[in-house]
């Protein structure tokens, strides 16, 4: 079955950029290019149609929907956490 959702990957560079508010360190901290990580947000932006990030100079900054989205997000991907340590 298909899932109408991101990739994993897309959702972890979304999560790690909305934490640190930079591509840069969010590429360092998951070992990818800020090339990388920018494509992977912008995925997640064209899929859901709408922006996550206000891009203000050198910063990004949560739009409101992607502080929404972002709540989602991250308890998501702690419960993928939680399992997989429970198993």
């Amino acid at each position: 079955m298909n899932r109408k959702i991101p990739s994993l990957r897309a959702l972890q560079c979304f999560e790690q950029t909305a934490r640190t508010g930079s591509v840069s360190q969010a590429a360092e901290t998951l070992y990818l290019t800020q090339s990388a990580v920018s494509r992977q947000i912008k995925t997640i932006e064209e899929f859901l149609g709408r922006p996550l990030f206000l891009r203000e100079k050198q910063r990004l900054i949560l739009t409101k929907e992607g502080e929404c989205y972002l709540d989602q997000v991250r308890s998501g991907l702690d419960d993928l956490e939680t399992a997989t340590m429970r198993l």
